[in-house]
């Protein structure tokens, strides 16, 4: 087969379950979860290659992949729909002998080598589909050319009390990594891993290799290709990242970046021309507002009849709030209808779900802790009956 370079091509990781989604992921993928009013999750790091120059990327599926399948469908929404490079959505498949589920990140890759080298890039941009920021890879790409890195790796400053979730490293004073730790119980270091990588393709190829080759190794990043890396003195280099990401893959975290998006303070600014995020757009029409409605400090998207009082609220597509209903610092998925006279608060409503006359859903005040929200989540297709009441921090349905 005829080799069609390109200097970089982006792997992007969307197979997990995302299971501390609870009811929102029974179903999908956590990449393909609403995020933003109009988007997908995964819209954030496609939009970012697309935006970085990198328009050949592959995404690795696995858990539940059909909706994200479809979402992504020829890659038009992002100009992915080329005849050199493109979008390419990459499940496990079987081999001539035989075939398994991806294993861990790097078997993942190391499953795709065929991919990667159709290609023959001298970088490979490693990505997570679950987490909303907005980067430039090129300016990345750049760091790591210049330093002649084998692996860049991108990192931003954490509480201290926080590193433990996350993959810490400590540096020189060039910027060079020396020690690296996936998930410390007791952290040195407040400097994070992101989960975005860019390694020399050769390199990595060599390590993938060897990895799948040892049979003890967990086949994962953070736990084995890192760790080898570093014991091996390979060059391995910190880029700093001081914008705004958010790993969503919390119930919390989720309401929190959508909420974010509301307050021009945060950094999460999807108005930016400089920077789209491009998604799939569905064909409704426009949202409407009744004269008997209130809006405040919300996002609505096409297609949302709205009839009652929305408040710091996120409403997605063909979303109806009903006459008299009361919707305060939630998320309304998709089709959801907040039935007339309902009560909802501090609570994520999923896609096609209903929320019965007169039932009450969540907390009705807002915690008296900054970061204690207790919110409620309400499973997609789920009718929450007429009058029935719903407390705070419960998920009902799937």
């Amino acid at each position: 087969m005829n080799r069609m370079k390109k200097e970089c091509v982006a792997m992007l990781l969307a197979g997990g379950q995302g299971t501390r989604l609870g009811v929102l992921t029974n179903d999908v993928a956590k990449p393909a979860v609403p995020f933003g009013a109009k988007y997908r999750i995964i819209d954030f790091p496609l939009s970012n290659c697309v935006n970085s120059g990198i328009d050949t990327i592959g995404v690795l599926t696995q858990y539940r992949p059909f909706e994200l399948h479809q979402y992504i469908g020829n890659g038009q929404p992002w100009d992915l729909d080329r005849l050199n490079g493109g979008i390419f959505v990459l499940p496990p498949f079987m081999r001539a002998k035989s075939g398994e589920w991806y294993k861990g990140t790097a078997n993942a890759i190391y499953q795709n080598i065929d991919f990667i080298d159709r290609y023959d890039p001298e970088y490979v941009v490693l990505l997570s589909g679950d987490h909303i920021y907005k980067m430039d890879y090129a300016d990345m790409l750049k760091l790591h050319k210049k330093q002649h890195a084998d692996c860049t790796i991108a990192v931003l400053d954490v509480p201290i009390e926080e590193a433990s979730r996350f993959g810490i490293m400590n540096l020189n004073e060039k910027g060079e990594i020396y020690e690296f730790e996936e998930k410390p119980k007791q952290p040195k270091s407040t400097k994070a891993s992101m989960g975005i990588y860019i390694f020399t393709w050769e390199k990595l190829r060599k390590y993938l290799i060897e990895d799948e080759a040892d049979k003890t190794s967990e086949n994962d990043f953070g736990k084995n290709i890192i760790p080898k890396m570093l014991s091996d003195n390979q060059k391995m280099i910190a880029y700093q990242f001081d914008g705004y990401w958010k790993d969503v893959g919390t119930i919390s975290s989720l309401w929190e970046a959508n909420m974010d998006i509301l307050h021009g303070n945060s950094g999460l600014n999807l108005g930016d021309d400089k920077w789209k995020i491009y998604c799939r757009n569905t064909a409704e029409p426009p949202h409407y507002v009744s004269d008997t409605a209130t809006i405040s400090e919300s996002l609505a998207t096409e297609g949302a009849m709205i009839y009652g009082t929305v408040k710091n609220s996120v409403l997605f597509g063909s979303v109806t709030i009903g006459k008299g209903a009361y919707v305060e610092g939630a998320i309304i998925m998709p089709n959801a209808v907040i039935e007339e006279g309902a009560d909802v608060r501090y609570s994520i409503v999923g896609w096609n779900a209903v929320v019965g006359k007169n039932a009450k859903v969540g907390e009705t005040q807002p915690p008296s802790k900054a970061g204690e929200w207790k919110i409620s989540v309400i499973a997609p297709n789920y009718k929450v009956k007429a009058g029935e009441i719903v407390p705070a921090d419960k998920m009902i349905g799937g």
